[in-house]
């Protein structure tokens, strides 16, 4: 049995393969009542991400494809390592901050190696190997179940870890930047847990190349109010220039 996430995203999968759904044939298919399921498209519909036509749904927008981390790590690289080096000189001797998983921190680890006295948490599997010999930075790992696919730890034990410990700065990988509807990313699990982060750090700084802006992914991590800054590269557009200074975001711009 599926719960209402799972369906959602289900749903959603349908709709970017075949470009239209029916209630009917919903309701067949995941065994709920129509009221079910017009409330699943009517979610995904607030998301920007369907239409609601008589009787179902039509797809509005295309959501980013998942790759692998060696994928994503080729993708935008040299970006990305002007990104984390920028975010990089965010980082001050005592802070204690959260890497979230991603090829865009990766970046920032290995700008990291030779600071002194920080700590950093990770669920990144990668990261956590980039800083494992570093001497002067002190490495938690969250616990919990490693999904493959994005080499990031997650689950109701990496969200108990956080409860613990209190941070500066959280560094947050994104799969999605939407100036409307905010942060996303692939995977639910991953969006639960990065939004426990949020929620211990003081300081929420988002690490994307441009090519992320407008895009949204299924699962919501946290909305505009909640990022303080945003470090992206040189072509970021002027709509989205214009759009984080009128919400009152820094930007930041690795050239």
């Amino acid at each position: 049995m599926r719960n209402t996430s799972q369906r959602r995203e289900a749903i959603f999968q349908l709709l970017t393969r075949q470009g239209a759904v029916q209630v009917t044939d919903l309701v067949g298919e995941f065994g709920v009542s129509a009221v079910t399921i017009r409330s699943d498209l009517s979610a995904l519909e607030s998301q920007g991400l369907a239409s609601r036509s008589h009787g179902g749904a039509v797809l509005t927008r295309t959501p980013p494809t998942e790759h692998t981390i060696r994928q994503k790590d080729a993708i935008n690289h040299e970006q990305k390592e002007r990104i984390g080096a920028l975010a990089a000189t965010l980082v001050q001797p005592g802070d204690n901050i959260i890497i979230d998983s991603g090829t865009t921190t990766i970046s920032l680890a290995r700008s990291l190696r030779e600071a002194q006295q920080v700590t950093v948490m990770t669920n990144g599997l990668n990261i956590a190997w980039e800083l494992a010999d570093a001497p002067g930075v002190e490495l938690i790992l969250t616990g919990g179940l490693l999904r493959k696919q994005s080499l990031s730890i997650q689950g109701s034990q990496a969200e108990a870890t956080l409860q613990a410990y209190n941070f500066d700065k959280l560094f947050l990988g994104v799969d999605g930047f939407d100036l409307q509807f905010g942060v996303t990313t692939h995977h639910e699990a991953e969006a639960s847990l990065n939004h426990k982060m949020v929620e211990r750090a003081k300081k929420i700084i988002v690490l994307t190349d441009a090519s992320k802006f407008g895009r949204v992914s299924l699962h919501r991590i946290v909305q505009m109010d909640r990022v303080d800054t945003v470090i992206t590269d040189a072509s970021i557009s002027q709509e989205y220039r214009e759009g984080l200074q009128k919400l009152g975001i820094e930007l930041l711009i690795a050239e």
